[in-house]
């Protein structure tokens, strides 16, 4: 579909935080009306919250725009950064005003809405007040964003497809949104999916529905989804022996280690930049965290979902510590769902089995790039890990000398 000979990306990065490649995707110059199959995929803006950006993203093509959206679909697939941004960089942001903290309706809205429903590409036209800006915007910290215009007019050209789960969910105005997310999740919606169904709205009481940044939203359905999970795996008995498994993906590279011991979880993240290594860390204990991850930010949430996947899988509870290795090929910023689908996958493989930590870090060490020593020195669990006498020790040495 693509020749990856053509130069699509051209311009310079601008700044640390976004970063925006100006691009030539194929959107005509000029043109403010397009007609195009959805992903489906909406966005919800954070910036001057409340008073917000959202809208609809469609490219002008109808086949294959599922791959346009979904980082589950990314991973499978293993697309690399260049098959992510110039599928991307073909949707077109069709944006309008909104004030989130205000219960609101309106053509547009009720579309958007539509649209997260839905489990399949719909067929969608739309008017464009401009045509829109030729550029796509990468950002750590929300989903790429590309060709952006004030939205005119909007319709769907078909009925989207709604699994009967979801219509049932969303349908329900007396459920708070955190249980809604936990049964849509138990039902196998996909986590983009139910991600897309909160941003819009449509989960929660009824007089407590609010549009949700699209950034907040993608953290809040992991940290649900991952709590509840904890309910049950903090009664669980401990692992019994040390277990690393790995994984890598587009320059992304995860040594996960799991120690016997009650439930705690930390990611440690490291890039080199400039010659200077980079640290990102957050963590949290048996009872976990009061306060957002502000240093990991929303891939904390997304690894510790597939940890507790893992975790309760085997009915067993354990010490996590990510280490994520950022490599230089990772040059631009694809959103937290594909670290989720890494760290899901390399928990479906079989763990390498150690006797002792040194020996784990060792083998980890083969396949880093970075000295495992930068990781073990910031790791705070690693620091505290063995120190506390557990009360079935006390009472083994009470009895027995």
């Amino acid at each position: 579909m693509f020749d990856n000979n053509k130069r699509l990306f051209e311009g310079k990065i601008l700044g640390n935080k976004k970063r925006i490649i100006y691009s030539d995707l194929g959107v005509q110059p000029n043109k403010t009306h397009f007609s195009g199959a959805s992903p489906p995929e909406v966005f919800v803006g954070r910036f001057n919250y409340p008073h917000v950006n959202a809208g609809i993203l469609s490219p002008e093509v109808y086949e294959g725009t599922e791959a346009m959206s979904y980082p589950e679909v990314w991973y499978e697939k293993k697309f690399s950064i260049y098959d992510i941004l110039s599928r991307r960089g073909q949707l077109i942001y069709g944006k309008f005003k909104v004030n989130t903290k205000k219960t609101y309706s309106g053509k547009f809205l009720n579309i958007m809405q539509e649209l997260s429903l839905a489990y399949k590409s719909v067929s969608t036209e739309f008017f464009l007040k401009k045509p829109p800006a030729k550029s796509l915007e990468i950002s750590r910290f929300s989903p790429i964003i590309a060709n952006p215009a004030p939205l005119d007019h909007a319709r769907l050209q078909e009925n989207p497809k709604v699994k009967p789960k979801v219509d049932y969910i969303v349908s329900d105005t007396q459920v708070k949104a955190a249980d809604a997310i936990r049964e849509l999740y138990k039902s196998q919606i996909a986590i983009s999916n139910i991600n897309k169904i909160l941003s819009t709205g449509l989960l929660g009481q009824q007089t407590r529905r609010r549009l949700v940044p699209t950034r907040w939203s993608i953290t809040a359905v992991d940290d649900t989804i991952s709590k509840n999970f904890l309910e049950n795996i903090r009664h669980y008995e401990e692992i019994n022996e040390i277990l690393l498994f790995n994984e890598e993906y587009n320059g992304n590279h995860y040594e996960i280690l799991l120690l016997p011991g009650n439930f705690s979880f930390e990611v440690i993240e490291a890039e080199i930049k400039f010659g200077e290594i980079k640290f990102w860390q957050d963590f949290e204990l048996f009872h976990g965290r009061k306060y957002y991850a502000n240093n990991v930010v929303g891939a904390y949430y997304a690894n510790r979902v597939a940890v507790c996947e893992y975790l309760e899988k085997i009915k067993k509870q354990a010490t996590a510590i990510f280490f994520r290795e950022v490599r230089p090929d990772y040059y631009a910023p694809l959103g937290v769902g594909i670290l989720r689908e890494c760290t899901r996958d390399a928990f479906r493989k079989t763990p390498e089995r150690f006797a002792t930590i040194d020996q784990a870090l060792q083998q980890a060490q083969i396949r880093l790039k970075l000295p495992i020593k930068v990781f073990r020195e910031k790791s705070i669990l690693l620091k505290e890990y063995g120190k506390q006498k557990k009360l079935t020790q006390w009472f083994y040495k009470r009895n027995f000398y």
